[in-house]
């Protein structure tokens, strides 16, 4: 589960905070696809996408996060990676063959605002983000999510940098999370990424949350 959150307005602040196994290996933001050229973003070393592109030159920003719903077939299937590198590049919503694509969310940010792209496997669904702070997490928009029931209060009135800092944690409403799993695997929130897009320029933070930890 990944957490993406928003305070409209201009400037505009996103945070994307990633949940991935953390033997999945990936590398920190850069310029590192040559077909998107100035965009920036962490690179998924398994697929080759990412999970948050920052565009500097257009004032953008697009963060992606899986969804709930129906699969792509198995034979068809391509990584949702792209997906927030398209839309950071061109400002355009999700286009395309889309049932090649699992559920996901996208939240495409500019100096207009900020939308959130919904794609079930079936439909996709556009909607503006409302004024002030919102959190999305992988059930969409959900206001029922623990994660988001125990979050969202704290980031419309705590500094967002001192919340990703929290020590991991399995609970169920947990922002930063670690879970031993069955297989011996560990899935773990790795890293935050903090944009602000503003009038003068863009600027982000990012921070490795496995740095200090055993990966």
């Amino acid at each position: 589960m990944c957490t993406v959150i928003v305070r409209t307005g201009w400037p505009l602040t996103l945070m994307g905070v990633r949940d991935e196994y953390t033997d999945r290996p990936w590398e920190g933001p850069g310029e590192h696809w040559p077909d998107f050229p100035g965009v920036i973003g962490g690179r998924d070393l398994k697929a080759g996408g990412t999970w948050l592109a920052v565009n500097p030159s257009a004032r953008r920003a697009a963060a992606l996060l899986n969804g709930r719903g129906t699969a792509a077939a198995e034979t068809t299937r391509i990584s949702r990676g792209d997906l927030a590198l398209r839309a950071a590049y061109t400002g355009n919503a999700p286009g395309g063959d889309l049932a090649r694509y699992d559920p996901f969310h996208l939240v495409l940010a500019g100096e207009a605002g900020a939308r959130l792209f919904s794609w079930d496997g079936e439909r996709l669904s556009a909607s503006d983000l409302p004024e002030g702070v919102s959190m999305v997490v992988n059930t969409g928009l959900d206001p029922a999510s623990e994660r988001v029931v125990a979050y969202l209060p704290r980031f419309r009135t705590e500094s967002w940098s001192d919340l990703v800092r929290a020590e991991p944690s399995g609970e169920p409403g947990a922002l930063i999370v670690r879970h031993a799993l069955p297989d011996g695997r560990t899935f773990a929130s790795l890293s935050a990424l903090r944009v602000t897009l503003a009038p003068d320029g863009v600027t982000y933070d990012f921070a490795d949350l496995t740095a200090d930890r055993d990966r």
